[in-house]
């Protein structure tokens, strides 16, 4: 092998994490929309279970004939992470969209990067220097602009959301940390993390459902995208990130997603921003450039401190 092909294969590997992270923005921000449509059939927990269940089913029928291991590994820890990611985060996602705007829910949601900063910092010892924060504060005024917390209303779905957002970062810290304690095959901790946190969402839509899903086609479109693309191959996605770059960069770098879910209900449900809300969106976007810019640069190892050091060992 020539030095050039060594050298492309070293630029599509540094840019891999950032076209998955773009990919999984847009079918994340675009499911918003989605869900909501789908909620108009059906009562919120009975969807998530059926999303998640669905969608462990089918990685576990994928499992034996991509001869992937089926048996789980971890499992304390699997179940932790499905606990927290499919349970935790699903449910709660799904019970505050109910009443909540799909705009304004999903950008609720993603106040998870930064609790994920907060987590990564103190748990994991990742560290941000210098530019860094700048482009996390960015992200933050523009996350607040796009908020306006003085005109909230439904706090309940408010709070729900912030929840949510709160399992998810803890998930990705208890995944961060899984991935580096055993060696687990991807495709088969998706399935199980998926399988064990939604028979907690089963039982609650069992106790708490006074009605049967209405299977239209708009629903049963729905359901499958959830099934499909946002769950199978979206968490598949999601872990793969995890692992390949810093949880906290990982965590701004999904902060398209809201601004797609803004923009997607914007044109498909007519729910229209504010100019807060567009200048909060071009603020976070900004972030985003310069922090995905920041995980494709390479950097000086010998200018590295050992909190870079450890970021570039896992990038």
């Amino acid at each position: 092998m020539g030095p050039g092909t060594r050298g492309s294969s070293g630029r599509v590997t540094r840019f891999l994490p950032v076209l998955v992270l773009a990919l999984l923005a847009l079918i994340w921000g675009y499911n918003w929309v989605v869900m909501k449509q789908g909620l108009r059939y059906t009562q919120p927990f009975t969807f998530a279970a059926l999303r998640t269940f669905l969608a462990a089913l089918s990685l576990f029928i994928l499992l034996p004939i991509l001869q992937r291991p089926l048996k789980p590994r971890a499992l304390g820890l699997t179940l932790v992470l499905g606990l927290l990611q499919t349970t935790g985060f699903g449910g709660l996602m799904m019970w505050a969209l109910e009443s909540g705007g799909a705009g304004k829910i999903s950008v609720l949601t993603y106040t998870m990067p930064f609790w994920l900063l907060l987590m990564a910092w103190i748990i994991l010892g990742e560290r941000l220097h210098g530019l860094q924060w700048v482009a996390v504060g960015a992200a933050f005024c523009g996350l607040i602009l796009i908020l306006a917390p003085w005109h909230l209303q439904g706090v309940l779905s408010s709070l729900l959301a912030v929840g949510g957002g709160l399992c998810w970062a803890a998930s990705a810290i208890v995944a961060k940390i899984l991935r580096r304690r055993h060696d687990v095959d991807l495709l088969s901790l998706t399935a199980w993390q998926l399988f064990l946190g939604s028979i907690p969402l089963i039982a609650v839509a069992v106790l708490t459902a006074n009605r049967p899903p209405v299977w239209s086609s708009t629903f049963i479109w729905a359901l499958a995208f959830n099934v499909i693309l946002s769950n199978a191959v979206g968490w598949i996605l999601w872990l793969y990130l995890i692992h390949k770059l810093p949880a906290g960069r990982t965590g701004i770098g999904t902060l398209a997603t809201p601004v797609i879910g803004v923009l997607s209900a914007w044109i498909v449900l007519g729910e229209r921003p504010s100019g807060t809300e567009g200048l909060g969106m071009a603020l976070v976007m900004a972030a985003l450039i310069f922090m995905t810019a920041r995980a494709i640069i390479p950097r000086d190892s010998a200018k590295q401190s050992p909190a870079g050091e450890e970021q570039a060992i896992d990038s």
